[in-house]
């Protein structure tokens, strides 16, 4: 994982509409960018319904949220729609941008780990989450904002 406090890694990656996402889109705003393994299976799509249910507090509380996999805008696409995802869920093909974030290990890699990382309004990285409770870890993250 990376460490609290530094700059996060600067990234630029098509989410699941097709819209060019990067970091510095952010700035004067926190961001949670919560990594998922796999679009449309279970832990993940629970994970999904507690970002997308508290969505509006995020809202409230100056944050983004950014769902991230190394799934195609296709198979994102339909994850997004069926489950009404308001946010943008980027679609890592290249690994480029779970790579710098440490949610692979190599370009290799056929899955992303399960882990999020909130960033401040600076791009300062402030938290850093490797143990996930697909159940709780929306709300557990936006009653920490």
């Amino acid at each position: 994982m990376l460490e609290v406090g530094t700059q996060a890694p600067d990234f630029s990656v098509n989410d699941h509409n097709g819209n060019l996402v990067s970091l510095k889109d952010f700035k004067g705003k926190k961001l949670t960018l919560w990594f998922y393994p796999k679009a449309d299976t279970p832990g993940c799509t629970i994970e999904g319904k507690g970002f997308r249910d508290d969505y509006e507090k995020f809202k409230g509380k100056n944050t983004a949220v950014l769902g991230v996999s190394v799934d195609n805008e296709a198979d994102n696409k339909a994850f997004a729609e069926k489950f009404s995802f308001p946010y943008p869920l980027l679609c890592d093909e290249k690994r480029t941008l779970s790579l710098a974030y440490h949610a692979v290990e190599s370009a290799h890699d056929e899955y992303a780990k399960r882990i999020t990382y909130v960033i401040d309004e600076t791009g300062k990285i402030t938290s850093a989450i490797a143990e996930v409770n697909t159940k709780t870890h929306a709300s557990d993250i936006c009653s920490h904002l």
